[in-house]
């Protein structure tokens, strides 16, 4: 089954957390009068797949995507996964190379060599640059009327999750699968400078069906681009929505690599 609240939010980044759970970064967004709350994945806690997510990141998009981005207005906006509209689709829709994404580790020593790393500096520059927006592709959950976000403690609870591709996927999560529905970061920049965030699970394949649905062997790549194919295709992880409870944002401190 795919996603049945696949869409877009709109809005404007007024918090962050680095360290509120192991696998996400979580971001604060106002819509209009409404606090959202996006959680975006950065580790996978399958046991039997790897725990590094797949990344890519550019900093162009094509002017029709910008134009359409940019008559939205603010909040969330359920989409049709289909061609022609701004569903993302990491095979069929030519915003992302998937030979081009490769592992980037949640959280490392050193600087600007992470995915939380890159997360955090993007939305800072959010918060700093005044028209900034940030444009979330996802799951939506909510309203939860009676329910305080578990995070940022706004109320009523509202959020979209499942910022990653959401195809391709096997065993559990397979019900999941569908084309024209994945997840993505899009902030826009003053000036008309973009920058896009797109994540892929290593136990999901690019090489899938018009379901969604993963064809023959896993197509993965490789550090450096290349595609490896093989043909035991894992069971598909996706961290819970769980969390150890909030932590405020910090820096990481700065360290030399280990190596091996």
């Amino acid at each position: 089954m795919a996603l049945s609240t696949y869409g877009i939010l709109k809005g404007t980044v007024i918090g962050h957390l680095r360290d509120a759970d192991d696998d996400h970064y979580q971001i604060q967004v106002k819509a209009g009068t409404t606090i959202h709350r996006i959680a975006s994945n950065v580790k996978s806690s399958a046991p039997n797949s790897p725990s590094t997510l797949l990344f890519q990141s550019t900093t162009t998009l094509p002017d029709k995507f910008t134009k359409d981005l940019r008559a939205l207005a603010h909040g969330y906006k359920k989409l049709a996964s289909r061609p022609g509209g701004l569903a993302i689709d990491y095979v069929r829709s030519g915003l992302v190379t998937p030979k081009s994404m490769k592992p980037v580790p949640p959280d490392a020593p050193g600087v600007d060599n992470d995915l939380k790393d890159l997360l955090e500096a993007a939305v800072v520059k959010a918060i700093r640059e005044p028209g900034s927006v940030i444009y979330a592709f996802g799951a939506k959950w909510g309203p939860e009327k009676r329910k305080v976000d578990k995070y940022f403690r706004f109320l009523p609870g509202n959020g979209i999750h499942d910022i990653h591709m959401n195809q391709g996927n096997s065993g559990n999560y397979k019900r999941d699968n569908g084309i024209y529905q994945d997840g993505a970061l899009v902030v826009e920049y003053p000036g008309g400078k973009w920058r896009t965030f797109f994540f892929a699970f290593q136990s999901q394949t690019f090489n899938t069906d018009n379901a969604g649905n993963p064809i023959g062997g896993r197509v993965v790549p490789k550090p450096g681009g290349r595609a490896k194919k093989t043909i035991r295709a894992s069971v598909s992880r996706r961290s819970a929505e769980s969390a150890k409870g909030a932590i405020a944002p910090r820096r990481k401190a700065v360290s030399k690599k280990r190596s091996g």
